[in-house]
C-alpha cells in the first residue's frame, strides 16, 4: 500500500483535481495532469484500491432541502466502557439526521453534527432520539448562526 511519501507529484495533482471536481472525465483529467487517459485511469484505480480515494458523492444544498439548521452536540456518556461506546456508535448510525459522529478526547465523549429543519425540529429529535441514545448522561448543544466555511477538501 502506498504511503503519502510514495505519492508522486502526478498522484497529488490527480487527487487535488478530483477534490475540485469528482465528475471530471478521465479524458479531461488526463489533459489537466498531462498524462495519457490510460495512465490516468491506471493511477486513479490504484489510488482507489490503496484507499486514498474512498468514494464519490454529490454535495447537496441543505437550504434547498429544508435542512438549513446546522447543530453540533457534545455528548457525555454515563460510562465509557467498550459496550457503551459500541452501543452509542451503532445507534448513531441508524439516524440520518446525525451527519457525523466523532469519539473525542477531552471534557466530553462524542461530538455530533446534525442537520435539522429548525429549532422545533431539533427539540423534537432531541427528545425522541438524542437523549434516548445508549449511555447518554449529558448533552450540550450549539446551533450554528453562520456557516463560515464548509468543505470536504483535504489540503495536499
Amino acid at each position: 500500500m502506498a504511503t503519502p511519501d510514495t505519492l508522486d507529484k502526478t498522484d497529488v495533482k490527480i487527487l487535488k483535481q478530483l477534490q475540485l471536481d469528482g465528475r471530471i472525465s478521465n479524458l479531461k483529467l488526463a489533459e489537466v495532469v498531462a498524462l495519457s487517459p490510460t495512465a490516468v485511469l491506471t493511477r486513479t484505480q490504484r489510488l482507489q484500491r490503496d484507499g486514498y480515494i474512498v468514494g464519490y458523492e454529490a454535495r447537496l444544498n441543505p437550504n434547498k432541502l429544508d435542512r438549513a439548521m446546522l447543530i453540533f452536540v457534545e455528548v457525555l456518556l454515563d460510562r465509557t466502557t467498550h459496550n457503551v461506546l459500541e452501543s452509542f456508535s451503532q445507534a448513531c448510525q441508524a439516524h440520518d439526521e446525525i451527519m457525523e459522529c466523532h469519539l473525542v478526547a477531552g471534557g466530553f465523549d462524542y461530538l455530533l453534527k446534525l442537520r435539522m429543519r429548525d429549532m422545533a425540529d431539533f427539540r423534537q429529535f432531541a427528545g425522541r432520539v438524542l437523549w434516548q441514545l445508549p449511555g447518554v448522561r449529558e448533552t450540550r448543544t450549539y446551533a450554528v448562526m453562520e456557516e463560515v466555511k464548509n468543505t470536504t477538501r483535504i489540503a495536499l
